[in-house]
């Protein structure tokens, strides 16, 4: 009986903390719906390509807030500079809490800081 609660516990967190890898009726990259194009920007454009890659839509939505704040929001809150780059890029990569409320981000070290600036400009490309 404890080794079943343990496997179903495991895959439960396994299916909550999941990588979007299922490619039962799934695409792994999100569809034109949840991620606007560009606007023309190169390295916008390779952001937005990173992000569907890296499965950031799994805690941040571009329009409405999921577990992370809203890419829209972001990009409202921010303006879109080379400092406004370069802090949200390493909060990208080393994770951090307290400016979106209490559930902290995740640190992604594996992204390059080219990488993780180029995810940026695609955020902040989104301002209306």
């Amino acid at each position: 009986m404890k080794k079943t609660v343990i496997l179903l516990s495991s895959i439960s967190l396994i299916v909550a903390c999941g990588n979007n890898s299922s490619t039962e009726g799934k695409t792994t990259e999100p569809t034109s719906q949840e991620q606007p194009a560009a606007k023309e920007d190169p390295e916008a454009e390779k952001g937005l390509n990173l992000i569907a890659k890296i499965y950031c839509l799994t805690c941040h939505q571009v329009e409405v807030k999921a577990t992370g704040p809203a890419y829209m929001d972001v990009a409202a809150k921010y303006p879109n500079n080379e400092q406004v780059i370069d802090s949200l890029s390493q909060k990208i990569i080393k994770g951090g809490a307290g400016n979106w409320g209490t559930i902290p981000m995740t640190p992604h070290p594996s992204i390059s800081e080219d990488d993780a600036k180029a995810m940026v400009k695609y955020v902040l490309s989104l301002k209306k």
